[in-house]
């Protein structure tokens, strides 16, 4: 049995009978749970709590949401104006997500819960439609075949499971694991997509302190469980940055391991990632200043910071500091009077006297020309 089928099989079982081997101890917040029907509870499956991250008025995306334990909870937390998405693609899972939504509805108010069936490695095809397709139209040679992909190709473009920029956070608890390794870059780029200029990411799963090695891959049921298609610890940032992710950095991170395979340490993470914002990469007389506690720092655009200097800034940056993606560890400092947009390279960011920014607002305040040209970098 392939190792696809082989996960398809043990959560289907977890959605009939708890299955204690497909998650490890997580300290949820209660005060969320009690809205819970037990059933979802109990044949849940994780490693984190990424709902922790959610805000009111977000609409949250769950990857792998299964029977819609972390979709429930956010949609506590997101309140009137926001809204929850499941994607699943087992249709055990599902259907205990659905079985509980009018009942869940009731309790909060609105029906602000909405499951999707679909590959999370593949957020912009819905295999609810694709069903449908295959219903009505037999793939039986080569013309047939083309016909679906071209299909396929039409649905991503013009009627995706998921629309581009919809998102305000991607949470997903214990199964990016599960997406083969060859499916992950698709799978990274797709939250990407999905997600708002400034949206962020709470993810929580399993990490691997060494590289696994490809005997321990090629074990169906240490993939299945969580275990052996763990990320590498570095590798894991690494991917969301080559995404085009920023800030990105772990949160959570049990130092206790909670499987031990040849030497290997596997543990439980969530890592924060957010979207930079649509906003041009121009100076308009902006600076920031680190405040500390470290002699230095560099952020992803290749600009470096001394602690108490204040360094000129581009739109780009500002923003992001101003979002608070870093925390208090900055102050930004706007001028009096913005400047006309011109090019900006963080690798040669000039220091911005004091003297050029007297009695400046210190609230992020974005030039409207975005069609100025660029700087280097």
């Amino acid at each position: 049995m392939k190792t696809k089928e082989i996960v398809k099989e043990r959560y289907s079982e977890g959605a009939k009978e708890r299955q204690e081997s497909l998650c490890c101890p997580v300290d949820y917040d209660t005060s969320l749970l009690k809205m819970l029907p037990n059933e979802i509870i109990e044949k849940d499956y994780g490693c984190g709590d990424p709902s922790r991250y959610v805000r009111e008025g977000d609409t949250v995306l769950d990857l792998g949401s299964g029977g819609g334990k972390i979709c429930y909870m956010a949609a506590q937390l997101v309140g009137a104006e926001g809204a929850v998405i499941g994607v699943d693609v087992n249709d055990d899972m599902l259907a205990l997500a659905h079985k509980y939504r009018s009942e869940m509805a009731e309790k909060l108010g609105a029906d602000r819960v909405n499951f999707k069936k679909g590959y999370i490695q593949d957020l912009a095809l819905s295999l609810e439609a694709l069903d449908d397709y295959l219903k009505e139209h037999r793939v039986e040679n080569l013309q047939d075949w083309e016909a679906l992909e071209a299909w396929k190709s039409e649905q991503r473009k013009n009627s995706p499971l998921i629309e581009d920029a919809s998102v305000d956070v991607v949470v997903s608890n214990c199964v990016l694991n599960l997406v083969a390794e060859e499916d992950r870059t698709q799978l990274i780029e797709g939250i990407f997509r999905v997600l708002k200029p400034g949206g962020r990411v709470a993810i929580s799963d399993i990490i691997a302190d060494e590289w696994v090695a490809d005997h321990l891959k090629k074990d169906p049921v240490l993939w299945s469980g969580c275990i052996s298609g763990a990320f590498h610890e570095q590798d894991f940032l690494d991917a969301f940055l080559a995404a085009g992710f920023v800030a990105v950095q772990y949160d959570k991170w049990d130092a206790a391991p909670w499987q031990v395979v040849e030497g290997v340490e596997f543990r439980s993470v969530t890592i924060m990632a957010t979207k930079p914002f649509d906003v041009p990469n121009h100076d308009v007389g902006q600076a920031a200043l680190y405040k500390g506690a470290y002699r230095e720092i560099t952020l992803d655009s290749g600009q470096t910071f001394k602690r108490g200097e204040r360094r000129a800034v581009s739109e780009r940056s500002a923003a992001l500091i101003a979002s608070g993606v870093y925390g208090d560890d900055f102050v930004l400092i706007n001028p009096q009077q913005f400047a006309e947009p011109s090019g900006f390279c963080a690798l040669n960011a000039p220091k911005r006297p004091a003297s050029e920014m007297k009695n400046a607002a210190h609230s992020i305040a974005l030039a409207e020309d975005e069609d100025s040209s660029g700087g280097c970098c």
